[in-house]
């Protein structure tokens, strides 16, 4: 079966699924792994718990409405509640377009010992330049995913030659936050549950579903499942090569001491390689994300063969690159922060898309159950606190 054929099959959640799944995920994962063991790996399952609840929630917002969630909230409570995601929206995409940019650069810089600020140029021209030939970045997107997937597979056999004990991997079931953890926990929560994913996924479902008029709760679920698993595996890699012989991660080239008991002197290239993957194919795929629901905030369009929607897209991938050349000396702390700041924004996006689902008029027999209500408020909540707490953490 083609790679193509075979993501249609999956369905529109692999398609989020993508998007979150980036440099920040696997330099988190990697980074907890090596520095707390298995500690926090029930944070994963609990993540990515709440990534499913409000992704069926916006697929079923996209089924149900004619027009996109965002002219749904302008029309239903006002265009500044609009306006207010959209640009929220669009921070969130720039702060994680930075960690893509700073992660593709850093990949290259490791593997060719030239400068990152130079790879972080290069690849923000090829990103531009992207946009004009879409049909050659669907030829390298494919390529990108085969790389990122012989990547994944080295990390299920080093999984597996690590020996993990099972008891210990029970134990990091149990909720508990190590001191010193807090940012790391924060972009962990940010990286797996993607409030700005879930919400484009309203869109995605528009574009691939609505035609065929069916939806199926497993499309969506399954990618988002996968991307736990990885983010699973990533942490258990860490934590019984790195935090099992007393190493840390202090640099781009530690993190490819995860996979040298399977490849030995090939794990920091192959390695990098992963992390380039990773990078790059998340560049265009989240300042579209970005840049689509920016255009859609202020009626420029909504689709990429629109020439202002472009512009938008070109908006975020030059944003992500400034932060990445004005903050980047220190890589992987950016990329943590990056995904860290994001926890500011995501309360008041996961509060319009919950009211969106909630609401009687739009949504009809497709509103929100009791049982989606209750889990969706603590979902809520625990952004809510998140949110505080991140606040504490990085200024305070």
């Amino acid at each position: 079966m083609h790679l193509q054929n075979l993501i249609n099959k999956i369905g529109p959640g692999v398609i989020t699924a993508a998007l979150v799944f980036g440099p920040g995920s696997l330099t988190v994962n990697s980074k907890l792994g090596a520095e707390f063991g298995y500690e926090l790996l029930w944070v994963i399952p609990v993540a990515v718990f709440f990534m499913m609840l409000f992704t069926e929630m916006s697929s079923r917002v996209g089924l149900q409405l004619e027009d996109s969630a965002l002219d749904a909230i302008g029309a239903t409570w006002g265009r500044p509640l609009a306006v207010l995601n959209g640009l929220g929206i669009f921070l969130v995409a720039s702060s994680f377009q930075a960690g893509n940019a700073i992660g593709a650069g850093v990949a290259f810089a490791e593997l060719s010992g030239l400068s990152t600020t130079l790879w972080v140029l290069v690849f923000t021209g090829l990103a531009l330049a992207l946009l004009r030939f879409k049909s050659f970045y669907n030829i390298l997107e494919k390529v990108m995913l085969v790389l990122v997937a012989v990547m994944l597979v080295a990390f299920l056999i080093t999984a597996i030659a690590v020996q993990p004990q099972l008891f210990s991997l029970l134990q990091g079931l149990t909720p508990n936050i190590p001191e010193g953890s807090q940012l790391l926990t924060f972009a962990l929560i940010a990286s797996s549950f993607s409030i700005v994913g879930a919400f484009h996924q309203s869109y995605v479902i528009q574009e691939k579903s609505k035609m065929s008029g069916v939806f199926s709760s497993t499309e969506t679920y399954t990618g988002i499942l996968i991307l736990g698993g990885i983010s699973c595996l990533v942490m258990i890699c860490a934590s019984g090569v790195l935090f099992a012989s007393g190493s840390g991660i202090n640099s781009p080239a530690d993190l490819g001491l995860i996979l040298e008991p399977l490849l030995g002197t090939w794990a920091k290239d192959l390695f990098m390689i992963g992390l380039f993957s990773a990078s790059f194919s998340s560049l265009i795929g989240n300042a579209s994300l970005g840049g689509t629901l920016l255009a859609d905030t202020f009626h420029l369009g909504s689709k990429l063969s629109e020439y202002k929607v472009r512009l938008m897209v070109g908006l975020v991938i030059l944003t992500g690159a400034g932060i990445a050349l004005i903050f980047g000396k220190l890589p992987i702390e950016l990329i943590i922060f990056a995904q860290a700041i994001t926890l500011f924004i995501a309360p008041l996006i996961g509060i319009s898309l919950f009211a969106l689902a909630n609401n009687r008029r739009l949504m009809q027999e497709k509103r929100n159950n009791r049982i989606q209500n209750a889990l969706g408020a603590f979902g809520i909540g625990i952004l809510l606190l998140l949110s505080v707490q991140s606040f504490k953490v990085i200024f305070l």
